[in-house]
């Protein structure tokens, strides 16, 4: 079902094309792009208009990426439900594409940490959800560095995903060669999204390899992450 794989992937961006902390910021005056790092993100949120943004845009942006998730799957579920997490993945990956690349702001969004905490949740997978979250508090509880635990979640995503669905966690039918392919391809996409991620992170991969990288609730004007 290609044209399905395509509507998952288009329906996800839409969802992406929200773009909290765009709106919260011309609702306080600003261009959030134009200050910190110039990332439309929950940290750059965080550090130019304080908690209560941080918090806002967070919310809307992880939100975004879990009704979709959740629409795609009681949707997709009627048709095709042996490969439901496969639809999953594509409208995922749609959805971080939409927050990363808005057309309309010319492609100029954010580093999608919190729209793929949000499709990591819309898996539905307690392991993955509380072994993800876990590893996000207990790196940034001990480094601060907020970028650095962004980068270990979406790779626990990917490997852990992986894991779990070529062990038969999920609902594809292994024993069959094409639902077996189905499983491949979900695994592709997760993966893709996970180093689409860290790609994001690329500048702040050099700060941190020069100890330059901005804590958390460190006193610096710019932000680096999410």
């Amino acid at each position: 079902m290609i044209l399905a794989r395509i509507l998952c992937l288009l329906g996800g961006y839409c969802f992406g094309l929200l773009q909290t902390s765009y709106i919260y910021g011309k609702l306080n005056g600003i261009d959030i792009r134009d200050y910190g790092s110039g990332n439309a993100g929950t940290t750059n949120a965080l550090r130019v208009l304080g908690k209560k943004a941080g918090l806002i845009v967070f919310l809307g942006d992880f939100l975004k990426a879990f009704f979709a998730v959740v629409v795609a799957r009681l949707i997709m579920n009627q048709f095709d439900a042996n490969n439901i997490y496969m639809y999953i993945a594509y409208t995922g990956f749609g959805t971080v594409l939409g927050h990363n690349f808005p057309f309309y702001l010319h492609f100029r969004g954010g580093k999608g940490i919190a729209a793929t905490a949000g499709v990591i949740l819309g898996f539905l997978d307690p392991i993955m959800i509380f072994s993800c979250l876990i590893a996000f508090i207990v790196v940034v509880a001990i480094t601060r560095y907020v970028s650095l635990g962004s980068m270990i979640i979406v790779s626990i995503f990917a490997i852990e995903y992986g894991i779990l669905a070529y062990n038969g966690r999920y609902d594809f039918v292994l024993s069959e060669d094409v639902s077996y392919r189905r499983m491949i391809e979900s695994v592709v996409i997760v993966g893709i999204m996970a180093l689409m991620a860290i790609y994001r992170h690329r500048a702040n991969i050099v700060r941190l390899m020069h100890h330059e990288e901005n804590k958390l609730g460190a006193k610096k004007t710019e932000a680096h992450t999410n």
